[in-house]
């Protein structure tokens, strides 16, 4: 796997995949950026929240929950000295669907934490980590 970061101006960069794909990064104001992008860190936690949500999609499909909709809300908090690394991270799933399995849910939310997500394996090394989850029944 391969990427390439180019620098644009000021502290603004775009990030181009392997895959193809492009993202614009930029810093804040105060940091010399104009907010025309996110921030290198946000994007991290962007890895992570797809990353996870991935496997959770993929195992409630295989364990054939009839979900209609699955996203996860992810806070993060930071040291207060540079380096700024994440200390605690906390991801919260929102699984909608009619009659789903509890057990299921559950299980699927702990699989990705705990087993299937690279980044969240990455980060448990030197973050707090913790997870939860809610089931929203639709008609």
């Amino acid at each position: 796997m391969k990427c390439k970061v180019k620098w644009l101006d000021n502290v603004s960069f775009v990030g181009e995949s392997g895959s193809g794909h492009s993202v614009v990064m930029d810093g804040a104001p105060e940091d010399g950026g104009r907010n025309m992008g996110v921030r290198p860190m946000e994007m991290l936690l962007l890895g992570l929240g797809g990353c996870t949500a991935f496997d959770v999609v993929m195992i409630l499909n295989k364990s054939r929950q009839k979900f209609v909709n699955c996203h996860v809300e992810i806070e993060a908090e930071r040291a207060e000295e540079i380096p700024k690394v994440f200390t605690r991270i906390h991801a919260h799933f929102v699984v909608s669907g009619k009659g789903l399995n509890l057990a299921k849910v559950k299980k699927a939310v702990g699989l990705s934490a705990e087993k299937y997500c690279s980044a969240s394996k990455m980060f448990e090394a030197s973050v707090e980590m913790t997870h939860d989850f809610e089931i929203v029944d639709v008609d």
